[in-house]
């Protein structure tokens, strides 16, 4: 990198490195969101798991919350991330959980400059196309 770098300004704002040109901040938030686009390319993911709270600002705000579902601890060079997901039913969920870790990993370093200590992934549920089991259920309620 170049002695030109270029400083982020957000909330709760993280030292990263210092050199002669000053100090670079990076925001948790900022490392959630990096790790959020990371997580949404993977194959097999069907969403995140966020709080109850995450879905409300959602919905009020309409905009989607890339953040939602990740977790970071960031500390003045390294980082720890917590994500939690959604698999599609009939994936292997080692080989969608190894690939997210591998991504995550790659675009937050590659993003930041960051050392990515540890990627955990939490499966909070699957999601499963029931819709034949669903319909006799309605129609049987119906009668």
């Amino acid at each position: 990198m170049e002695n030109e770098e270029k400083e982020l300004i957000q909330s709760e704002e993280v030292s990263v490195s210092q050199n002669e040109g000053g100090t670079i901040k990076i925001s948790d938030e900022v490392v959630s969101v990096i790790a959020g686009i990371a997580v949404s390319e993977v194959p097999g993911v069907a969403g995140m798991a966020g709080g109850f709270a995450g879905g409300i600002s959602e919905v009020l705000s309409g905009k989607k919350n890339l953040s939602k579902g990740i977790k970071v601890d960031v500390g003045e060079k390294e980082t720890k991330i917590d994500v939690n997901i959604i698999v599609e039913y009939g994936i292997r969920i080692p080989e969608v959980a190894f690939e997210i870790q591998n991504r995550v990993k790659k675009a937050v370093e590659a993003n930041t400059g960051l050392k990515v200590l540890e990627v955990n992934v939490h499966v909070q549920g699957v999601k499963a196309e029931l819709g034949k089991k669903e319909d006799k259920n309605v129609n049987n309620d119906a009668e």
